[in-house]
């Protein structure tokens, strides 16, 4: 669902802490928190995959390979403490030119299998990706801080100033409600 404050998020049910133990099983319902997730190349160089195509891993939950273990990080965290709640990360899709600004130009798209993405171009995974979310079915209603970072830095950048983008949530057991989206180191 998209909310108020501008971003789109929706609690679903499908496949983090009680989601591993032993006891559970293939039909039981999860309550995930799905957002969506914009990539810019504000650099001068194309943004290539890792590792060479040879070594891409296949990914069970996509479904497809991945060139990358990590493109994106996110936490779920209590906004007093800063105590990690809730944890997923999204293992890089398929690295393409989405859109880009004006005077740039779509180079790369998955179809023509080269992964990339250029100056001045976007990369948009929509919330309906599959394992781009938090499992919060453990999560009580409250307030949170939703934070998306690129972890260990995997993703090479000139300036890591904007590595960090943090969102105030609302969980009301039933809705989540976010605003407040800001970048911070």
């Amino acid at each position: 669902m998209c909310v108020r404050g501008g971003g789109c998020f929706s609690s679903l049910t499908l496949g983090r802490s009680s989601a591993y133990s032993q006891d559970v099983r293939d039909y039981d319902m999860r309550v995930l928190l799905r957002f969506p997730q914009r990539v810019k190349n504000q650099g001068t160089a194309d943004f290539l995959p890792s590792r060479p195509r040879y070594s891409w891993e296949w990914h069970s939950c996509h479904r497809h390979y991945h060139s990358m273990d990590e493109f994106s990080h996110y936490d779920l965290l209590d906004p007093t403490t800063q105590r990690q709640i809730a944890e997923g990360h999204k293992a890089s899709f398929c690295l393409e030119d989405t859109s880009c600004e004006y005077g740039y130009y779509r180079r790369y798209a998955c179809t023509a299998h080269s992964q990339g993405l250029s100056p001045g171009c976007y990369d948009t995974y929509n919330a309906d990706i599959d394992c781009q979310w938090i499992d919060i079915t453990d999560v009580k209603p409250g307030n949170y801080i939703l934070k998306v970072i690129n972890p260990s830095y995997l993703v090479p950048e000139s300036d890591y100033a904007n590595n960090v983008v943090r969102c105030d949530i609302r969980y009301t057991g039933q809705h989540v409600y976010t605003s407040g989206c800001r970048i911070s180191q």
